[in-house]
């Protein structure tokens, strides 16, 4: 990984690997297949699902920004996510947050269940819990922090730590904050996982996934799992997401300026029950997200009085845009227990705390001024 600022390099993704035209941004190669130059021989590119040079620099670009030595781009962040548990195999045990999507809870419980991989999800933001979930088969740890939806942090050193103690892979979902505000490899992180959708991608333009690998030899294990299964990023959206790198420091700045502000006005709504957001400082995770993070993000969760308010809110917004996802440009708003955590156990999600009264708000570029005039005018009587 260079010394250069994160800023620098995620500009510079491409820049100067076109040696045949010297163009600036780096070009699409769409092409399924290559010409040989002879028996035996390669130009470096044999089929695209192998190898492609916009994937190339971009799936380097991303592991270079993440501080890991390699990176792997899918056609989603499941796709992603569902190569990375194919790593392991039937009887193994894994350990994952539970507060996060519910989509992870879904591939694991239908699909990967029914080959012998099992789960417990636990309070990662407890250490003590964590470990006493682990097993004589639990081979991996995969946290999400900030967590999803409720915004919890896991403190990743000491995670760490308990992974390398019990020779565990320790896997962090890095979406929410990015390479631009958090480092999990630098805290013991063996793998990171990003629904690159999200704030990667930042205009909810594209479908993507990635995998970082902290080692080579890993790198080389998950590189043979995507080839072999084939849920590979195509070319057009690379170039996409290469772009989109290019300005991601600068969008997460903003997102979290404005998400400060936006929650700040919302812990003094007196129709808010309780805001979720690491920024503000009575969050239990205050001072964790100030050690192990540049900032604090743009997404909050909070609490309505009543589920009816919820949903009449969701359905009076204007400049908001009531939809799933996150990270984009556009500010958005969901109900996570009918939408984005519906594949939950309703008991589940009762103990958690995702009820028909929290919605999940993706603070976007727009001014604060702006959001919050959205909000107060559909929490209004």
């Amino acid at each position: 990984m260079s010394n250069r600022n994160i800023s620098t390099r995620s500009v510079q993704i491409g820049v100067g690997r076109d040696e045949q035209t010297g163009g600036i941004s780096f070009p699409i190669y769409p092409s399924a297949t290559y010409r040989h130059p002879g028996v035996g021989q390669s130009t470096g590119y044999d089929y695209t699902r192998s190898g492609n040079p916009t994937r190339d620099v971009l799936e380097q670009g991303i592991a270079d920004l993440e501080g890991g030595n390699r990176g792997l781009v899918f056609a989603s962040g499941m796709a992603a996510l569902t190569t990375l548990f194919l790593h392991f195999s039937a009887g193994d045990h894994l350990v994952l947050s539970e507060d996060l999507y519910g989509g992870t809870y879904r591939v694991l419980a239908d699909v990967f269940g029914k080959f012998g991989l099992s789960a417990t999800y636990v309070d990662t933001t407890d250490t003590a819990a964590v470990e006493a979930a682990i097993t004589d088969t639990t081979r991996g740890l995969l946290v999400e922090t900030p967590g999803n939806p409720l915004l919890g942090v896991s403190d990743l050193e000491q995670l760490g730590e308990i992974c390398r103690r019990h020779e565990m892979l320790f896997i962090v979902d890095n979406t929410f904050l990015t390479p631009a505000l958090q480092m999990p490899i630098s805290f013991g992180a063996d793998v990171v996982v990003h629904s690159a959708t999200k704030y990667l991608g930042g205009h909810s333009d594209l479908c993507a996934g990635v995998l970082v690998a902290k080692d080579a030899e890993l790198g080389e294990r998950l590189y043979m799992l995507q080839n072999a299964t084939g849920a590979i990023l195509p070319p057009q959206e690379c170039w996409l997401l290469i772009r989109s790198l290019k300005t991601l420091p600068l969008r997460v700045q903003r997102h979290c300026e404005t998400a400060l502000t936006v929650a700040r006005w919302l812990e003094r709504h007196p129709k808010v029950e309780k805001v979720f957001y690491p920024g503000l400082e009575n969050h239990p995770g205050h001072e964790l997200s100030q050690k192990q993070a540049e900032n604090f993000g743009g997404m909050l969760s909070f609490r309505t009085a009543t589920a009816d308010l919820a949903a009449r809110a969701l359905e009076r917004l204007q400049l908001i845009s009531f939809a799933e996802s996150l990270g984009g440009a556009e500010s958005l708003m969901t109900l996570p227990a009918v939408q984005t955590h519906a594949d939950i156990p309703e008991k589940e999600r009762e103990r958690l705390g995702i009820t028909d009264t929290l919605l999940r708000l993706s603070v976007g570029l727009e001014e604060a001024d702006d959001i919050i005039a959205d909000l107060e005018q559909a929490l209004a009587d």
